[in-house]
């Protein structure tokens, strides 16, 4: 089947974990064919070239940032991006983008908590999903009071379909209207309390920020009976949420296609950390952590199957909406490989903790550090690597050098005498260095691994850890609880004593380490390969693709009266090569070669009729008799009898057990 790959600053372009396990599941699903869509996240003069794909990834489209679309790639019969927009595209955007901000800018009235909707897709809501409360009613009391979901998905597909009819639809967004229409929702009666002071500046923040996050409405992905696009395939594989799933909505809306979404990062999460930190003001995080989370919500309402990565993950998807019965966790496949010829245990350094990861103020390393204070005064001896670098939070590069003044004034380094040189029990490393080779090196090096995030989503370092079959202390946070699984110590975050105690319980017990170990590696090995996770996705697309109904839209053949006919075309039509046309010749040629048969006498024995110009009944009541006359009495009559009536009979003629047996031969 094809299956559209849709991308967001990851595969095939950028690298990091989301490009290796896209790449790791495209390699591993060789039967299927792939079309790549990926929303690059950098400019494409920075993009670095693209790495050589498989050869059934068939077709890789890609857009920079921007509000646009590629230059060059108009369609054949569409209007020229130059035309302004007219007075009636202008009415149906404010409209449209009218009922989209109206969706998510604004509260109940009263401050009424929302109230169980049904909505108009079929999925029962209730309580307080992230900006779904029931829409303000527009009208007469007596007209169909709709709920804010409803609301925001007829927005949002009506500004797609005049996206499909006029290519004006990103300066539309940057235009005049769209500001007023978002004022006018901001100042209203029953706006958002956080974005009812909201700012000329604030306006126009939020528009460009709706701006790009609607740019895959103006792309030309989805094509037509002119291009090719995402109305071919058979199968959208969004993996992410947000942006990167929007041209999946829309594929469902125009094309019936499925929509699977993977998340082992939920989006929204994502968004609101991000924002948290953002040098923007409250009514411009508040505005735009609302529109994703009705995106979200939207996205979760419309795809055929949600899987997320772990069950931290889950719960976030369900607080968002998502029904739990489209819920389907599977674990990110990881190459255990790499990890595969490192010790059991560390007789080299017994006494030596490991810390791996990026260094940025969410892992913790202030706490970690304070707690190692406390393992030095039960284990002199200790030591401890602090393996990484920094990651793209902009205070990292100042967290790390904080965290080196830190080290230096617990641990200072202190000479045994005045002829040697002093050594910090506390070191800072980078995977490639001299004395940590590769990554399996770091872990190697210690005889216990350690996690003291406060914030994690899937703790990736701790996976590795137990390929190595290493002993782990963490803090609870994220889904480190579900990886774990009772092969580790979980201590609460920001708690340095209680990891103390935890790193020196295990140091001091190189046995409970060793059986620790043993069991992670088992657990890990279990749940968390890339096979795995492969073959959790092969069943999954073929789960999928056996309820999708029949698209008309992927379907090129069809009766005089147009109805679709999706089994046409035979399959041996869809091999490319020789097979295609081989097999059309050899069906033409069956029909001719019987006829001719038929017509000459010289090609039937004389006193033989053809067989297939015999009914079925007389030719299997023509077959002698089995000699004894039983089940188990057959002679070489019956199977003389038989092998005549494969010789000189069709496909219809093969009837008994030697039968039966000559049918699997020719």
């Amino acid at each position: 089947m094809r299956i559209g790959l849709l991308t967001e600053g990851g595969y095939p372009y950028a690298s990091g974990e989301s490009q290796a396990w896209c790449d790791r599941l495209v390699r591993g699903l060789t039967g299927h064919d792939f079309e790549v869509y990926a929303l690059s996240a950098e400019p494409r003069r920075d993009v670095p070239p693209r790495p050589e794909l498989p050869r059934h990834v068939r077709l890789v489209h890609s857009v920079p940032p921007g509000d646009g679309f590629p230059a060059g790639r108009r369609r054949a019969g569409e209007p020229r991006r130059g035309r302004a927009p007219g007075r009636r595209e202008r009415r149906r955007f404010a409209e449209c983008f009218g009922d989209l901000v109206a969706a998510f800018a604004t509260a109940p009235p009263g401050g009424e908590p929302a109230t169980p909707v049904v909505h108009a897709r079929g999925a029962a809501h209730g309580g307080a999903p992230a900006g779904y409360p029931p829409a303000v009613p527009g009208g007469a009391p007596d007209d169909v009071v709709t709920s804010k979901a409803d609301r925001f998905a007829g927005g949002l597909y009506g500004l797609a379909e005049l996206a499909r009819e006029h290519r004006g639809l990103p300066a539309l967004l940057h235009s005049e209207d769209a500001v007023r229409l978002l004022e006018a929702a901001c100042h209203g009666s029953h706006a958002l309390p956080a974005a009812s002071g909201a700012q000329v500046n604030d306006l126009l923040a939020v528009t460009a920020g709706l701006a790009r996050a609607l740019r895959p409405l103006s792309l030309d992905w989805y094509g037509d009976r002119h291009t090719p696009g995402l109305g071919g395939v058979d199968l959208c594989h969004a993996t992410s949420g947000g942006t990167a799933a929007l041209p999946g909505l829309l594929a469902k809306r125009f094309f019936a296609t499925p929509l699977l979404v993977t998340e082992y990062g939920v989006r929204l999460r994502e968004h609101y950390l991000a924002r948290a930190t953002a040098p923007q003001s409250a009514p411009v995080r508040a505005l735009l952590a609302a529109f994703q989370g009705a995106l979200a919500a939207e996205t979760y309402a419309q795809a055929a199957l949600i899987t997320p990565g772990n069950t931290h993950a889950r719960r976030w998807q369900e607080r968002c909406g998502a029904d739990r019965a489209r819920l389907r966790t599977v674990y990110p496949g990881m190459d255990a490989a790499p990890f595969a010829a490192v010790a059991d245990a560390a007789a080299d350094d017994p006494k030596t903790l490991v810390w791996v990861g990026t260094i940025e103020p969410a892992k913790d390393l202030i706490a970690l550090l304070h707690a190692f204070a406390e393992i030095r005064r039960a284990e002199p001896e200790a030591t401890l690597r602090i393996v990484g670098g920094v990651g793209r939070d902009p205070q990292a590069p100042g967290y790390l050098a904080h965290c080196r003044a830190l080290a230096a004034q617990l641990f200072p380094d202190e000479a045994a005498d005045t002829h040697s040189v002093g050594e910090s029990p506390v070191s800072f490393e980078e995977v490639g260095s001299p004395e940590v080779p590769t990554l399996a090196d770091a872990y190697a090096s210690g005889a216990v691994v350690v996690l003291s995030s406060v914030i994690e989503g899937f703790p990736r370092s701790l996976v590795e850890a137990m390929f190595c079959g290493r002993a782990t202390v963490s803090t609870d946070t994220g889904a480190v609880c579900e990886v774990i699984g009772g092969t580790g110590l979980v201590v609460p975050p920001r708690n340095p004593r209680a990891l103390a105690e935890a790193c020196t319980a295990l140091l001091g017990d190189p046995d409970r380490r060793a059986r620790l170990g043993a069991a992670a590696r088992a657990r890990a090995l279990e749940l968390f390969t890339v096979e795995q996770n492969v073959a959790a996705f092969r069943g999954i697309y073929l789960e999928l693709i056996s309820h999708a109904p029949a698209r008309p839209a992927a379907c090129g053949a069809r009766d005089a009266r147009g109805v679709p006919q999706p089994f046409a075309r035979p399959a041996e039509s869809h091999v490319p090569g020789r097979w295609a046309a081989t097999g059309a010749a050899t069906r033409a040629a069956v029909p001719a070669a019987r006829d001719a048969v038929s017509a000459t006498p010289a090609a039937v024995p004389a006193g033989r009729t053809p067989s297939w110009a015999v009914p079925a009944q007389e030719r299997t009541a023509a077959l002698p008799a089995p000699a004894g006359g039983g089940a188990e009495g057959g002679g070489a009559a019956d199977v003389r009898g038989a092998r005549r009536s494969v010789r000189w009979g069709g496909a219809g003629d093969r009837t008994g057990a030697t039968g039966a047996k000559e049918r699997g031969q020719w």
